[in-house]
């Protein structure tokens, strides 16, 4: 993955998703397009005539412009290629502009904003419409591991088909690849493609994979797979970004509000 977008913003989370994207950008011999983007829609509720637009924006800028200053300060102490964009408008608007030439897209897993703490829907917009994984990397990750083991969550769909298609070129260089199905009751699971069919198309491309079946218990889904991942020491969980369906909990339905307000590791998302 060598073009690696990345979003630039003021939230916890910023230094974390910078190293990731600087360790992805060192592993591919990758270049980081850095994009910060300056939103006037946070204004709109009743400022009718644009007066608290007006007198905040210089504030506004001038933290934009220092944390711009901060972060190429950094870039430059780096051996990576880069470039920085600067736009106006909504960020997950202008980053689905933007995803149409990159790879991958790194993002937070809170909303734009320093005191954002609530579950993203920027996740999900890009996790569903942009046209290239999304990677949700939370605020502790300290550095990515390209060759740590990953883990895909599976359940035979074509969206975890579309993941683990995307996720090939980061799954070829970890050094343990899981294939995780979480059982459901008889007759209720979804296994369009069976495991065994994943595994295969792995194999095709040199990735041996090992097939896990995890009892549903009693967890949510999404921390059932999540324990499975630290439990095998994973530094990635990929998954499928489903709008419906029963799998669906873990992203976008009341399941994943946990999972995307605060993922233990980093999750890579395609639709």
């Amino acid at each position: 993955m060598k073009s690696i977008l990345l979003h630039i913003d003021s939230d916890r989370a910023m230094p974390a998703r910078l190293q990731v994207a600087l360790d992805l950008a060192r592993a591919s011999n990758g270049h980081i397009t850095c994009l910060q983007a300056i939103s006037y829609e946070v204004f709109a509720p009743g400022d009718f005539y644009g007066s608290a637009m007006a007198a905040a924006m210089p504030v506004i800028k001038e933290a934009a412009e220092k944390l711009r200053a901060e972060i190429e300060a950094a870039l430059a102490k780096e051996d990576v290629a880069w470039d920085w964009h600067f736009v106006y408008g909504a960020a997950e608007y202008r980053l689905l502009e933007q995803a149409a030439l990159a790879d991958i897209v790194l993002i937070g897993p809170h909303d734009a904003g320093e005191g954002a703490r609530g579950p993203s829907g920027m996740a999900g917009t890009l996790a569903l419409k942009a046209p290239v994984p999304v990677m949700v990397v939370p605020a502790d990750t300290k550095r990515f591991d390209v060759t740590g083991p990953m883990l895909v969550g599976w359940n035979g769909s074509a969206e975890a088909c579309v993941a683990l298609r995307r996720a090939v070129p980061l799954l070829a260089m970890a050094s343990k690849v899981y294939l995780a199905t979480v059982e459901e009751p008889r007759g209720e699971g979804r296994f369009d493609f069976p495991p065994l069919e994943g595994a295969q198309y792995l194999s095709r491309h040199g990735i041996e994979a090992e097939i896990v079946a995890i009892p549903r218990g009693d967890a949510r889904i999404s921390d059932t797979l999540f324990s499975a991942a630290q439990m095998r020491g994973c530094v990635l969980l990929v998954m499928g970004a489903y709008g419906h369906s029963r799998f669906a909990e873990m992203l976008f339905g009341g399941v994943t509000r946990h999972s995307l307000t605060e993922p233990q590791m980093p999750m890579f998302l395609a639709h």
